[in-house]
């Protein structure tokens, strides 16, 4: 049966877990066996429209599957139709009887939802402006594999209530951890990703970034300004300049607390030198994950779910 992930919303609690013991798995056995890795997807092709650009989905996508012994196509619009105005619904159509999966990074999350309407194959949210699936879910996993397991996990998201906080919003009610979101007034998470957890005493949403990281286990920051809000980014540095993870604001935080950024960082900016180089930082494992997780994810997809 084709299984889609446009959001977290679309695994279980118990499907997650599957996942990140899986992604465990296969990077370990990677690691020991680089050379001679058995991947279970000889003969797959991946489908890759990138509407948005991106260094780490692309690059941990493509090298995800060619471990797994598939091959990926990349298109941008301008090499397809889709730059004139063919419909996502008709593109979707014909893609699917060219490859066995399609991963899109677009700006409206309508658009992904689109394509999986009429697609006969998996579709796979690279990223949209409302939700970020594939980040977060490998960030699990590094949390996971830096701490030992997600029980009793305190998380403090620091910074603009964006799309991938939105994921965060959506994993934490998954999955029953706590996650406090520290934004300013104005920037917070969109009030219906909220409304559907609001009986969720685990999931706060206040504006003092002092106290959010008081108790966290993970501290997680993101850019100030995203792709596609470029115009207000001398605007969102003024506002912003008190969410900074600097080193001040960690020692407000708990000595073992880890340091997480997606990436690119904006040194200076929402993160300082100092931190995401420093010790508690994990921001570079948390890129490597991105491979290992979505190699996880396309074995599932293309492999057992297909």
């Amino acid at each position: 049966m084709k299984r889609d992930l446009l959001t977290i919303l679309d695994l279980s609690a118990d499907e997650i877990h599957s996942l990140l013991l899986k992604a465990e798995q296969m990077k370990k056995s990677l690691q020991k066996r680089r050379d001679h890795f058995n991947g279970n997807l000889p003969g797959r092709v991946l489908g890759l429209i990138f509407i948005k650009p991106s260094t780490r989905t692309r690059v941990s996508f493509e090298s995800a599957m060619y471990r797994l012994g598939g091959d990926c196509i990349f298109m941008t619009p301008k090499e397809t139709q889709i730059s004139r105005d063919e419909t996502l619904a008709d593109t979707s159509r014909v893609l699917s009887r060219y490859v066995d999966g399609l991963v899109i990074r677009t700006f409206a999350h309508a658009d992904v939802e689109e394509l999986a309407r009429f697609s006969t194959i998996p579709i796979i949210n690279g990223l949209t402006d409302q939700f970020h699936p594939c980040q977060v879910l490998s960030d699990l996993l590094t949390v996971k594999e830096k701490r030992g397991s997600l029980e009793n996990l305190q998380v403090a998201w620091v910074g603009d209530g964006n799309n991938v906080a939105h994921s965060w919003i959506n994993a934490a009610g998954v999955l029953g951890f706590n996650l406090v979101l520290a934004c300013p007034a104005g920037y917070l998470p969109d009030e219906d990703v909220l409304q559907r957890f609001s009986g969720h005493s685990s999931i706060r949403v206040i504006h003092d970034p002092r106290q959010a990281v008081a108790s966290a286990d993970v501290i997680y920051t993101d850019v100030w300004a995203s792709m596609g809000q470029e115009r207000e980014a001398a605007e969102r540095r003024q506002v912003f300049q008190p969410y900074q993870i600097n080193a001040d604001l960690l020692a407000a935080a708990p000595p073992h607390a880890m340091v997480f950024h997606c990436l690119p960082a904006h040194r200076g900016d929402e993160i300082t030198d100092e931190v995401i180089d420093g010790p508690q930082s994990v921001v570079f494992d948390q890129a490597e994950n991105r491979m290992h997780l979505q190699m996880a994810l396309l074995d599932w997809l293309l492999g057992e779910a297909s």
